[in-house]
Order: structure tokens, then sequence, then C-alpha cells
């Protein structure tokens, strides 16, 4: 791993958000050298402490629009993890804890692995393949066993894709709601629900799970391996694969803002924060993954990588899921030391990511 690996890699990993979000990004990082920005009810959010409070110390109204609670709950009526508070929050935190705790974790593996098996054989005889078809099925696949659902993995996970997509331009801070927006976001939330032969109680639910897990994984693992393959730290995914998943992680940070509002008044990094103000938290600035690229052989604290998985009640209850699945991945793509021979962003995901990652064995 040498310096101008690590500056190729992270000049290509910058291509996702300067073709996607490019206002966005330029607002964030016109912003960044200052631990906390208001400008006007918005407040930035981006060093570490600053966004731990904006986690733990400020309440915070699930329910808001722009919001990610508020877009789940007006496109599905129900409610739902993001939105929901006391009781009925801890409840489906319990319900999805279980299904994504170790034992169920193990359960679903069988299905993934049998995935990575299949649609990277043709790496060993020296044909390239598209990452993000790769991960598209891979996430579709253990979304539907662990709704129980006979989907086609690929019919799933376009269907959340879509719905995702047209979701998040709906709900980008700053952006205007416009009437034709929110009914493409409807239909294909529509589209997906009916893809989910579950209890009509339990439907507003699959379908979030369907959304955050299928979006999260077709985003991450493509630039994670991007990030591997530019890098050259191939070697690492058998020496120390923990600590390269957990790296390549935090430099991609796969929801790299968490929109929020508060609920009442609070503090984020010393700067005051009133009841209805937006709140823009920087997980990617906070993991520090605009600063330091990924370093297996000296990887940031637990403390710190976690960080893109949010904390304590906010806390992201899938990523012991999405851990194993990038190790996985990194340790059945290690022996052809993939190398990547073309990409190109996605301009409409909700999440910053390619729609094309080819790669191919290093000869």
């Amino acid at each position: 791993m040498t310096p101008e690996l690590m500056r190729r890699a992270r000049r290509r990993d910058r291509r996702v958000y300067l073709f996607s979000h490019p206002l966005l990004f330029a607002l964030l990082t016109a912003t960044r050298r200052r631990p906390v920005r208001r400008l006007g009810g918005t407040v930035l959010v981006h060093s570490r402490d600053a966004f731990r409070d904006g986690l733990t110390r400020i309440p915070l109204d699930r329910s808001a629009a722009g919001t990610t609670g508020g877009a789940a709950g007006e496109l599905t009526g129900g409610e739902l993890l993001f939105n929901q508070d006391g009781a009925g929050h801890r409840g489906s935190r319990r319900t999805i804890m279980e299904a994504l705790g170790a034992e169920g974790v193990h359960r679903l593996r069988p299905v993934w692995t049998a995935v990575l098996d299949h649609r990277l054989a043709p790496l060993a005889a020296g044909a390239p393949i598209d990452l993000v078809d790769v991960a598209a099925e891979l996430a579709g696949a253990t979304t539907a066993a662990l709704l129980g659902l006979g989907t086609d993995p690929h019919t799933l996970a376009t269907a959340a894709r879509t719905a995702a997509a047209a979701a998040s331009r709906e709900h980008l801070p700053g952006r205007p709601r416009r009437r034709a927006g929110q009914t493409a976001a409807r239909t294909a939330t529509a589209a997906l629900t009916a893809l989910l032969d579950v209890p009509a109680e339990d439907r507003a639910l699959a379908a979030m799970l369907a959304v955050a897990a299928i979006n999260t994984t077709v985003a991450a693992l493509p630039r994670a391996v991007a990030w591997c393959a530019d890098a050259d730290l191939w070697s690492y995914a058998d020496s120390d694969p923990d600590a390269l998943t957990s790296e390549l992680l935090r430099v991609t940070a796969p929801t790299p803002l968490l929109p929020r509002v508060a609920a009442g008044p609070g503090t984020a990094g010393g700067c005051p924060v009133r009841a209805g103000d937006r709140l823009v938290l920087v997980a990617r600035h906070a993991a520090d993954a605009h600063r330091t690229g990924p370093c297996p052989a000296d990887p940031a604290p637990a403390s710190v990588a976690q960080l893109v998985f949010g904390l304590g009640a906010h806390a992201c209850p899938g990523a012991r899921l999405a851990r194993l699945q990038l190790t996985d991945t990194l340790r059945a793509l290690a022996p052809h030391r993939p190398r990547v021979v073309g990409a190109r962003v996605d301009r409409r995901s909700a999440l910053p990511g390619w729609s094309r990652l080819i790669v191919a064995a290093t000869p």
C-alpha cells in the first residue's frame, strides 16, 4: 500500500459523491472545517463529539418531514423503527435484533455465500464480473431469506432500490417537495410492498427492512471492493479480514449523513440546538473518512469505526450482517486479486454508489 495507490483509490471513490450529489457534497466540504455550522434553521454536524451529541444528547423528532423516519412513515403508512418512540421503538428493535443477532445472521450466511460461489466463479476463468450486479443479487437473496419470501432476488433488489431513490430525491436537505416526486415515491413503494408476502400488519416493517438492507449493501460492497483493489489491500483479506472490513466500512460510510429534526433543545459540539432545528449529522466526517484512508495494519478504534452505524439506541441493527457479508466477499475475491477495469457512478441512487463496477482477476 503506497501513497500513490491510496490517492488513486480516494480519487475514484470521490466520484460517487461528485457525480451523484454534487451540490450537497460541495456544501458539506465547504463547511467541514468547523465542528458544527448553523445555516438558518439547519445545523450541519461534522465533528466526532458533535455527532455523538446529535444522536445521544438531543431529543429527536422521529416522524418529522425530511427525515429518514418521516419519509419511511409517509411512504409506507406504518409506524416503523425509524419513526417510533418509546415502547413501539423498543419492540421493533427487539424484533429486528432477534432476526439480525448472531444466530439469525448465522442462519442467513449460507444464502449469501452461495451467491458468492456462483457469481464470482467467472473470475477464475479470466472473465470480468459486475460487482454491483453481484451485490444486488446477494442483498436481494439475503433479504428474501430474512423475510421468508420466495421473491426473485434481483426483482426484490430492483424494487427496493427504486423506492429508496424516489424517496431520497424528495427528502434531501433543502430540496423543495414536488407532488410528482411524491407520487413517484409512493408508486415505487407500492410496487415493493406488492412483493412482500407477509401479514398485512408486518408489511411496513418488512418494506423498511428491505429498503435499508438492500440499499446499504448495494452501495457499500462495490465501493469497498474498489477501495481494496485500487489501494492493493487484498493481502489483509487473509491476514486480518476483520480489520480490513472495519476500515473499508469506515471510509465508505455507506450512509454518509443522517437527516434529523430536534424535538427539543440541546447542544451539539457546544452549538445550541432549538426544537424544530434540522440536523445534518455527517457520519463520513465523524468517522474521519474524508481525511484518513483505510489502514488495516493500524485500524481506527472500534468506537470510531462504529460511528458509521450510529450509536446506542440509534445504532443500526444490521451492522453484524453488513460486516460479515463484506468480510466473506473480500475473502472470496482475494485469491483473484481483482482490479477495477470499468466503473460508472449511479446518479439516481439513494446512497452514493456505483451503477456498474467491473472487476477482473489480476493475471
